[in-house]
């Protein structure tokens, strides 16, 4: 890790532990906040164990606490709410999520862990041409590349399900008409009706079955289906050259989960010691931190970002 990214990291988590305070008890703690997210934040982006973090020899220049927390201490300061609201700051900075953007990308990556994990929260489902056990992101990502809103579930979750309960209560703001592009997936009518009709976007996707949907009651069957998947329906029909095109920045989505899984220290596989739910999550909210963060490196000029 640079020392350019790192400060900006740093400076983020220290003001976002300042705007929190601290909510463990009325004394004072020997180790704030801040540095218990820090030193969580250097092991996952050098994909360590939190012992590792605990031991002064794998820190350098860059960054060297002057005390350090025992592992078992470490182990439950990170998992208080005070620390996960920290990070959660911390994320929201980066991704921007109080920009308003005029499209939105949604889809999920699976996290495959060792079929014969005894990790009790890692599901079995279907991955690109097979099964397998472990979780899976689902991710929603804006025009600038940001991963705005993420959710890890289990890998049986269905990807409209997660997208209706977690991921659309969170979206950040969308201009009028604006789109959110997905894949076939996403086909389906309830979301159709949580996304268009209250948000004011439209939900841009390929048609699923519809080869299937002919006969003498098609008309029956599309006043059955929402405003928006109708008037869909009918500019893949009537116009394919224009909806392709649309539709072939969906693509961007799959830069980004490329992105993420190729840059050192980033999300390439879960290691050994990252397992059950909440674990995980805390991990790939790390990794989805540092990647929206580079991202923010090559953008922002440092005396920007400080400021």
């Amino acid at each position: 890790m640079d020392r350019e990214l790192w400060n900006r990291i740093r400076i983020a988590i220290q003001r976002a532990a300042n705007s929190i305070g601290w909510h463990g008890g009325r004394r004072k703690p020997v180790y704030p906040n801040w540095l218990i997210v820090a030193m969580y934040v250097w092991s996952v982006a050098h994909d360590r164990p939190l012992c590792w973090a605990c031991q002064r020899s794998n820190y350098g220049a860059l960054f060297r606490p002057r005390q350090l927390p025992s592992v078992s201490q470490f182990t439950r300061r990170i998992k208080s709410e005070d620390c996960q609201r920290i990070l959660q700051a911390v994320h929201d900075q980066f991704a921007q999520r109080g920009v308003m953007t005029e499209m939105l990308y949604i889809d999920g990556k699976a996290l495959a862990v060792s079929p014969v994990s005894k990790d009790r929260d890692a599901k079995r489902g279907k991955i690109s041409g097979a099964f397998a056990r472990g979780y899976k992101l689902y991710a929603a990502v804006n025009a600038n590349r940001r991963i705005v809103v993420w959710s890890v579930m289990g890998l049986n979750e269905d990807e409209k399900t997660v997208t209706r309960q977690a991921l659309l209560p969170n979206l950040p703001p969308l201009t009028r008409d604006g789109l959110v592009l997905a894949d076939s997936h996403y086909d389906s009518a309830p979301l159709h009706e949580e996304v268009c009709e209250p948000l004011g976007v439209w939900l841009v996707h390929p048609l699923r079955g519809q080869d299937r949907a002919g006969g003498k009651n098609r008309w029956w069957k599309l006043l059955q289906m929402p405003v928006s998947r109708r008037a869909l329906i009918h500019l893949w029909e009537q116009q394919p050259e224009l909806m392709r095109f649309v539709y072939k920045s969906r693509q961007e989505i799959e830069r980004v989960f490329g992105v993420l899984v190729c840059t050192a220290g980033g999300l390439a596989s879960l290691p050994a010691w990252v397992r059950h739910l909440d674990r995980v999550r805390r991990w790939v909210g790390v990794k989805i931190i540092l990647y929206n963060a580079r991202l923010q490196q090559r953008t922002t000029p440092q005396s920007l970002a400080v400021a």
